[in-house]
């Protein structure tokens, strides 16, 4: 298991802030987590599926209707980008464009921020105490989850992946660097790591993160993780969201199976 403290310093050196691209609201569930025992807490938000049929124009219930069909529906965390940023509310921001792309299933985003980032026992306690909540709501648990994450959001997957409550079953980590977190065998060798898929998307124009130092730690770390994991390469992929949204749809929605 990885010594979280260790790792803190350089991050906290390294965070970039990401740029999200917004859709037009769809309005979620929003709510604060308790962070720790800092007295701090996490904005956060739950996209409850559309109603399943569809052809019927959508009413106010509309979200009571999405509760009902969310008792067997799957789940998707998404972990924004900028997890250095003084803004500590991305999390319902940036989650309702990510939700606009999963209609069918249900979707969580927490907020990390300078205090409080992605690479802390506190803020992976947060993401499964809203997990927790989504099991309340619907009346049914949560035992298995899939991850994406942006820039150092994606730091979120991994660290998830390692401390986490939930099985995962899907992870895409977009213009990603897990080398903040250290080399990749010992983290991939890790028997958490080893249950479901990792796709990894990376560009050859991305300036934050430079192929050159992200494609070697992916390659090593799939070939060290002995489960199914693929790096889908664009040489003119950059780093931001918005970028993948809009020239690798396909890549994105067969990351995360239905």
């Amino acid at each position: 298991m990885m010594r979280l403290s260790l790792v803190v310093p350089v991050l906290l050196a390294l965070m970039l802030v990401g740029v999200q691209a917004f859709a037009t609201p769809n309005a979620p569930d929003s709510f604060f987590v308790p962070v720790g025992a800092s007295g701090a807490q996490s904005p956060t938000g739950i996209w409850w599926p559309k109603s399943m049929n569809s052809k019927k124009p959508q009413k106010v219930k509309s979200v009571n209707a999405g509760r009902s069909n969310a008792a067997k529906s799957s789940v998707v965390v998404w972990f924004h980008g900028g997890m250095g940023s003084s803004n500590c509310a991305k999390g319902l921001v940036a989650g309702t464009d990510f939700a606009n792309l999963y209609p069918e299933k249900i979707v969580v985003s927490v907020s990390a921020c300078r205090e409080n980032h992605w690479v802390t026992k506190n803020m992976i306690g947060v993401v499964d105490a809203a997990l927790d909540s989504v099991a309340a709501r619907r009346k049914s648990p949560v035992e298995r989850v899939s991850l994406v994450g942006v820039s150092d959001g994606s730091l979120g997957v991994l660290v998830y992946s390692l401390e986490g409550r939930r099985i995962v079953d899907d992870r895409l980590l977009m213009s990603s660097f897990g080398g903040f977190l250290g080399e990749p065998t010992p983290l991939a060798v890790s028997p958490k790591m080893h249950s479901g898929r990792w796709r990894f998307l990376q560009g050859g124009k991305d300036r934050l993160y430079p192929s050159d130092k992200t494609v070697p730690w992916i390659t090593e770390f799939c070939k060290a993780v002995q489960v199914d994991c693929e790096l889908r390469f664009d040489p003119e992929g950059e780093h931001d969201w918005s970028y993948w949204k809009d020239k690798h749809m396909e890549w994105i929605h067969e990351a995360v199976r239905k």
